[in-house]
């Protein structure tokens, strides 16, 4: 009772109780909602989920929070908010808030995907790691980060995408054409990962390939599917390209047999068993997501390049 009522109490974390039991919301929502920084309402987020108050779920390509479902918390939830005016001004606009930003992502004739201070962190890290200051071509793996899309489209004369569903391939189609930008949009031949018949599709080698592996929440797959991912990828490179990999830190915390292989240890395994050389391995923390990146070049492209 004491860790719930201190982690209730405080105003904006009363304000996102309050949302939480309208409906399933995302970190955007919910700052939209309340007119405060992501990074700011993260922390609430954490405060009241560590507390057992809200629990956090994936929800397709984003992370959404609501009311605990257990019966001890929720009834102290419930029990709560049901002190509060609802009619107070500050509630009200918070709800109108999440209400007019809901109606604005329906009306959409694309589904809209929001920006958030991951994708920012991940377009950063691409842009700040390019080898050139242009590139002929780049290829995408995932859509679920819009602003990585935009990135990798401001360093290349010509943007390939693959994403994994028709409502991420509108997505990423609708963001480029707001934002004023190029990019093929390709629909991947299965629900995840690569294949022969996507690297057909998109025809060509890459001057560089960026794998967003970060939105896939099936970690009990992450052996098969994560080296088929980086096997394909490396097809897709050019003998002189790069590679940006975002893996989430928490997939790469798998047993080797008998063995707990650290995963940045793993990652360098990983990317070597393919025949690409890790340049810099860097942790992103945003979102509440830990998330590694990575870049890596093909090794016997760096061995030539020691030699020359």
């Amino acid at each position: 009772m004491v860790s719930w009522l201190r982690a209730a109490g405080e105003p904006s974390r009363v304000r996102l109780l309050a949302l939480c039991d309208r409906g399933d919301l995302s970190v955007s929502d919910l700052a939209h909602a309340l007119g405060q920084s992501e990074p700011r309402v993260c922390r609430h987020l954490r405060i009241l989920s560590e507390a057992g108050l809200i629990e956090r779920f994936r929800n397709g390509q984003w992370v959404h929070y609501r009311i605990a479902t257990s019966t001890p918390a929720a009834g102290f939830v419930k029990g709560l908010l049901a002190q509060l005016d609802r009619g107070d001004a500050v509630f009200v606009r918070d709800l109108d808030r999440s209400l007019s930003e809901s109606r604005a992502a329906s009306a959409d004739d694309a589904p809209r995907t929001s920006e958030s201070r991951l994708g920012r962190a991940l377009r950063g890290f691409v842009e700040s790691n390019s080898p050139v200051a242009r590139l002929e071509s780049a290829l995408v793996v995932g859509v679920e980060h819009l602003e990585l899309l935009e990135g990798a489209a401001s360093l290349a004369s010509g943007c390939t995408a693959i994403a994994h569903s028709r409502r991420a391939a509108q997505a990423a189609r609708a963001f480029a054409e707001r934002r004023g930008f190029n990019c093929r949009v390709l629909l991947a031949a299965s629900a995840d990962g690569l294949c022969e018949r996507d690297l057909a599709r998109a025809g060509q080698s890459f001057d560089m390939v960026v794998l967003d592996h970060v939105a896939t929440a099936k970690t009990a797959t992450i052996n098969k599917e994560l080296p088929n991912l980086l096997t394909y990828g490396r097809r897709a490179l050019a003998p002189r390209g790069w590679m940006c990999l975002f893996e989430r830190y928490e997939s790469l915390e798998v047993a080797r047999g008998k063995v707990i292989e650290h995963p940045l240890a793993r990652l360098r395994r990983l990317l070597g068993d393919v025949g690409l050389s890790c340049e810099r391995l860097s942790p992103i923390e945003a979102d509440d997501q830990h998330v590694l990146a990575a870049l890596a070049a093909p090794a016997a492209t760096k061995e030539q390049l020691r030699h020359a």
